[in-house]
């Protein structure tokens, strides 16, 4: 069972985010986490699950048809 764990510094860190924003994705249960006593832990996993479900795909702009004359 060699996985690695982030904290909620570390992902904030790894995100480009401030640390309130982990916070909020446990609070809102959005992401799989850890509880160590009061510590909280993110399994690598768990972060490349959240980040692959959270990608918005771009969409394919529609060809514009001018009008007739």
């Amino acid at each position: 069972m060699e996985e690695t764990y982030l904290n909620v510094k570390a992902l904030a860190k790894l995100l480009g985010t401030t640390e309130r924003f982990p916070r909020r994705l446990v609070a809102e249960r959005r992401i799989r986490y850890l509880k160590v006593g009061t510590h909280v832990r993110f399994p690598a996993s768990a972060v490349e699950e959240f980040l692959a479900t959270s990608t918005v795909e771009p969409i394919r702009p529609r060809r514009r048809m001018r009008r007739a004359a």
